[in-house]
């Protein structure tokens, strides 16, 4: 998208300069606002044309019955879906009776931009209806970072040359038509109707309805309140009925007159509160709203985003397009996480229904790093919602004949909702995932509160999974058989080298918890033989390794397998999942994302970097990116690899996912994953951030030729850091806080806030580039400017 002519690479903005009807799904996706707890799709004020209508509320959704052709004992019965709520965000104008509708008369002018930095979406277009009269429309949207349940809209209209009657109709409407897509399995099943009307009302300047879901049985209510501007004889009527309430607004305009308006929107739901107590909070809300006023709202957004970017910003010299790329994912990674709280982060956000607004182990392992150095707090959040969700992860794990817990694969409410088991149950990974992000978040802000109340019962439940889930062999080694690894083209494998490494360092992780913090431990059961046998497991855990190729096995017996033809595979039948069965994928050597190089980079640990090096030559010609997560860590081991030009082509593919709709799915959310990837490539890639001995932290910067400068800022332990690097030299500035051990390098010295600390960046060894399947390749960055 960002390649075509109406878009503008810019370094704080996105900005459409014309309106591409062809792309507009994709549009309503780039464009959407969010603040983690409410989002609404960039759809056009007017709401018509469309591609996919969009309004969501984290957490709520619709339940429908998951239909299995053969049942099997522990299969989910129920599937979890997001649903499209009340939209708030409708505006519609008539102007002499004629609908504004940009499919009709003409568009002289149309430009949208998304500012990063002010946090809101702005609008102007200058249209002439068929009748030939002129009109211009300018509209700022936002979702509000400080007041979670609100969100607002300013709106106005005036005429170009010659008077005109405007008729402008602020609406709440409920239950919208919603386009079917079919075809692709990983796009969301389409709900219709899925709200029922509980309570609709319409006064003076207010709006309001209530509804509630049939089968889930979770109650919303949608608010809305206008100050409205225009000239005499304005005339403002409302109405309401079971779908919809509506404000309408009529005016003559001359000349030099406007019509606007200020739209104020709250939201509240609930699975328990009385239809009289949501109400009042959602009331509640929309007088905070009021009171602040829409410049507050406004300036609350910037200071919000102010002290974001002072905190989170990423600097690239040498390419605009990922300058502008990543600036946008930290954004669209905020408003996912900002305002969660104890709320999941889907795997598109709040920016469409893709992926039936399911949460995956993306959020752990891809989005809650990014989130963890530059919005702590958010990162907690999502893990304690993963805390709330114990309950049902141990039922899980109690029906499965497992102890400890089970986390789902993909979940809304945190009950399983795969109904396919080799990718979905199977995939016991999901659980060492979050135990990782348990222990990077607790040494990355050494939270001792959370550490205490929350880590430990996700790291001693998981624990006990993986203890009960593998076994010793005759010989003492452990194994853990019949897994399912990030690698979804391969499934049902023993002692995949992912999962093996990440359990095995959940089992340490555990066992260290339970020891530092003794009575929370033995309120959990947890005894001194339990710790040892996980530290047993761990000590003995099983990774495979060939010594004939001199590579680690992505599974026992995968380098056995035979090879894909890549040769034979022509363009138009990727995604492989798409064109040929699962029982063909899973006994060839062919890579849908990045598995055993991803295990490289969170458990780098346990490789030599000549093992690195090897490794990474053997999987890259197997890999084929059917995935959007895989590209960003392929980034950061081709970094630690000394494939910079390589690292910096992965770096432009995550970057660039949604941006240049490269998987041709971005209408249907964004991948926030590959969004969050983008900062991981830049940090962790060429700017080699590790934690290493728990609570330390170290970098090892080395730039591509064509990017000359990168900066970054983070947080650690209650400290500001920044990074700023050059091929050639590193300086390091501590901005706020007590003094800091850093390791550049191997070499270890003290930060401290009265002087930056400047190092020589050295040397890397020039090593042949790795090769891709045929037509896989990364695109290659040069020099955009």
């Amino acid at each position: 998208m960002i390649s075509h002519p109406a878009y503008e690479v810019a370094p704080w903005a996105l900005r459409e300069r014309q309106l591409n009807l062809a792309v507009l799904p994709q549009s309503e996706s780039v464009f959407a606002l969010s603040n983690g707890h409410i989002g609404w799709r960039g759809n056009l004020d007017e709401g018509e044309p469309n591609g996919l209508p969009g309004t969501y509320l984290n957490g709520l959704h619709e339940l429908h019955p998951l239909p299995y052709a053969e049942a099997g004992y522990g299969y989910p019965e129920s599937g979890q879906t997001v649903i499209n709520v009340t939209n708030g965000k409708l505006i519609r104008l008539l102007v002499d009776d004629e609908p504004f509708d940009l499919r009709y008369g003409t568009i002289r002018m149309h430009e949208r931009e998304l500012d990063l930095r002010a946090g809101v979406l702005r609008r102007v277009c200058e249209w002439v209806s068929p009748a030939g009269r002129a009109i211009r429309v300018r509209s700022t949207r936002m979702v509000s970072f400080q007041q979670r349940a609100v969100a607002a809209i300013s709106y106005e209209v005036e005429p170009v040359d010659e008077q005109v009657r405007v008729v402008v109709q602020s609406e709440l409407i409920a239950n919208e038509e919603i386009p079917r897509v079919a075809g692709d399995p990983r796009v969301a099943a389409a709900l219709e109707s899925p709200l029922r009307a509980e309570e609709n009302q319409a006064f003076g300047t207010r709006l309001r309805l209530v509804h509630s879901t049939v089968r889930s049985q979770l109650r919303v209510a949608t608010a809305a309140d206008h100050q409205v501007h225009g000239p005499d004889g304005t005339k403002i009527s409302a109405e309401s009925g079971d779908d919809i309430s509506r404000l309408t607004v009529t005016a003559v305009l001359n000349p030099g007159e406007k019509l606007g308006l200020e739209k104020f929107v709250a939201y509240g739901w609930s699975a328990t509160r009385s239809l009289p107590a949501l109400r009042d909070q959602a009331d509640a809300a929309l007088v905070g709203a009021r009171d602040t006023g829409w410049q507050g709202l406004l300036d609350q957004q910037r200071a919000y985003l102010d002290d974001f970017w002072e905190r989170a910003d990423v600097e690239v010299d040498g390419d605009t397009e990922i300058q502008q790329a990543v600036r946008f994912g930290l954004f669209h990674v905020l408003q996912t996480g900002a305002r969660a709280e104890e709320r999941a982060i889907p795997a598109k956000g709040l920016t469409g229904s893709g992926y039936d607004g399911h949460t995956f182990w993306d959020a752990e392992t891809f989005v809650l790093p990014l989130l963890t150095f530059t919005s702590p707090r958010a990162a907690s959040e999502v893990l304690r919602w993963r805390y709330n969700t114990l309950p049902a992860a141990r039922e899980r794990a109690r029906q499965l004949g497992l102890s400890g817990a089970a986390f789902p694969w993909r979940t809304i409410t945190g009950e399983e909702a795969s109904s396919y088991w080799p990718a979905g149950t199977a995939a016991f990974h999901v659980n060492a995932d979050i135990a990782d992000a348990v222990v990077r978040y607790v040494a990355a802000t050494g939270d001792e509160e959370f550490d205490k109340d929350t880590g430990l019962e996700l790291l001693v439940e998981t624990a006990r999974l993986w203890r009960s889930l593998g076994h010793h062999d005759h010989a003492g080694a452990f194994h853990i058989d019949g897994v399912t690894g990030p690698d979804e083209y391969s499934a049902v494998a023993d002692d995949n080298v992912y999962t093996n490494l990440m359990a095995q360092a959940n089992l340490v992780a555990a066992a260290d918890a339970a020891e530092r913090h003794p009575r929370h431990a033995a309120a959990l059961g947890v005894q001194a033989e339990e710790t040892a046998a996980w530290r047993d497991a761990a000590a003995a855990m099983t990774v495979p390794y060939n010594k004939d190729l001199g590579v680690h096995e992505q599974s026992k017996g995968y380098t056995r397998h035979e090879v894909w033809n890549f040769a034979g595979t022509a363009p138009e039948h990727y995604p492989l999942l798409l064109n040929y069965p699962y029982f063909d994928l899973y006994r060839k050597q062919v890579v849908k994302q990045a598995d055993l190089v991803l295990a490289m980079y969170l458990r780098g640990d346990a490789f030599t970097q000549e093992e690195k090096v090897r490794n990474f030559a053997y999987y890259e010609p197997l890999t084929v990116r059917d995935s959007s997560l895989s590209a960003y860590c392929q980034s950061v081991i081709a970094a630690e690899c000394g494939h910079l030009q390589l690292a910096h082509d992965y770096l432009g593919e995550s970057a660039l996912m949604d941006l240049e709709d490269l998987e041709d799915n971005a209408r249907d959310g964004l991948h926030i994953a590959a969004l969050a990837g983008t900062w991981t490539a830049l940090v962790a890639g060429f700017g080699g951030m590790r934690l290493f001995d728990g609570d330390s932290i170290r970098f090892a910067p080395r730039l591509p030729d064509a990017l000359s400068r990168v900066a970054f800022r983070l947080l650690f332990r209650g400290r500001r850091l920044r990074v700023e690097f050059t091929g050639t030299s590193v300086t390091y500035t501590l901005a706020e806080g007590a003094p800091v051990e850093v390791l550049h390098y191997e070499e270890p010295f003290t930060l401290t806030t009265e002087r930056p600390v400047v190092r020589k960046v050295p040397a890397y060894p020039h090593r042949p580039e790795p090769t891709q399947p045929p037509g896989r390749a990364p695109r290659r960055r040069h020099h955009p400017g």
